[in-house]
């Protein structure tokens, strides 16, 4: 392949960089779209791989409240179902003809003692079936208690509301041309005290083995006061850069990945937030500069940040910078 032709040797590696060394065991991306490393656990139980309190926070809304409404129909339902195997005669105050509604009527004094409401039109009678519905009254304080901490997990845990854009651009830039990609807010916090680092994960060929080899790429501008707009960061391809003297086709075929971090300081709630992404060279447009995502009001008085314009860019020629040999000119 041209990319391990053509690799800038003299460029900075990153030793440590957290991922390992060895290409052929490494499959598919370092990093998902998302930022999550894309890792896979054996050698443990699937309960200790693991974690439930982490998951839960993690998951999507829709998620999150279909797994709390499912787990409070179905253990109603088991109780419900205890209650009526061990004789609905033992729950005062049913009065339902048919075995259906008797089981109907045994379900709502289930959700009744779950959530200790307690209406009173369905009671307990007997030694076993008052041991259940105070087991039950216990399991409900329990689960709503864990059901609520989830909930503040969920509202109070620092987050980054950072979106990245789907692509990388390979654009025109000082006479040459760069890296770049663009990252904006979408919610409204204020992000202060913005760091970008940026890595290049390639494979290179070391002596005939294929290996992992990681490059911290400079940008432009690493830092930023203040992230209430976009932010473009642009890494500009100098002799210091491990893609000086890429050709356009070792940019097409280049086999690895940019893997971008960005810290931040919300001060909504004082602490530091992060978010990560990771392009593949698929994912790279080359020959293409971003279009503005941000402008003035109707009114002149505000700016409008249009976050569907995240990844809006136009093509253009940069068939200048390269030379006849195929190498990115020195800018």
């Amino acid at each position: 392949m041209a990319l391990l032709r053509n690799i800038n040797r003299k460029a900075k590696t990153e030793i440590n960089s957290g991922f390992g060394v060895n290409a052929d065991s490494y499959g598919g991306r370092f990093v998902t779209k998302d930022g999550t490393p894309n890792i896979e656990k054996k050698g443990v139980s699937f309960l200790e791989s693991i974690s439930w309190y982490h998951t839960m926070l993690q998951l999507p809304r829709w998620k999150f409240f279909t797994i709390i409404l499912l787990f409070y129909i179905v253990v109603n339902f088991i109780f419900a179902g205890i209650y009526f195997l061990t004789g609905i005669e033992n729950l005062v105050g049913i009065t339902a003809p048919t075995t259906l509604g008797k089981f109907g009527e045994a379900y709502f004094f289930s959700a009744q003692t779950f959530t200790t409401v307690g209406y009173g039109h369905v009671s307990p009678n007997g030694f076993f079936t008052s041991a259940v519905s105070s087991l039950e009254a216990l399991l409900g304080l329990l689960s709503f208690a864990i059901a609520t901490g989830l909930f503040y997990g969920r509202f109070s845990k620092p987050k980054a509301y950072l979106r990245f854009s789907p692509n990388m651009l390979l654009a025109p830039y000082k006479g040459g041309v760069a890296l770049m990609l663009r990252v904006a807010p979408y919610k409204n916090t204020t992000l202060i005290d913005a760091e970008a680092k940026v890595t290049a994960a390639l494979i290179v060929d070391d002596n005939g083995v294929q290996k992992n080899e990681f490059f911290p790429l400079d940008l432009e501008y690493d830092k930023v006061n203040a992230l209430t707009l976009s932010w473009t960061i642009v890494h500009h391809i100098t002799e210091t850069s491990p893609f000086y003297k890429f050709s356009i086709d070792d940019f097409k075929n280049a086999n690895g990945e940019v893997i971008v971090y960005l810290k931040a300081f919300d001060d909504m709630f004082s602490n530091t937030v992060v978010g990560r992404t990771s392009y593949t060279f698929k994912e790279l447009v080359i020959g293409a500069k971003f279009s503005m995502m941000y402008h003035r009001n109707k009114a002149n008085s505000k700016t409008t940040l249009d976050l569907a314009k995240l990844n809006a860019y136009s093509t253009v020629d940069i068939s200048y910078a390269f030379v006849e040999n195929g190498n990115v000119a020195n800018a």
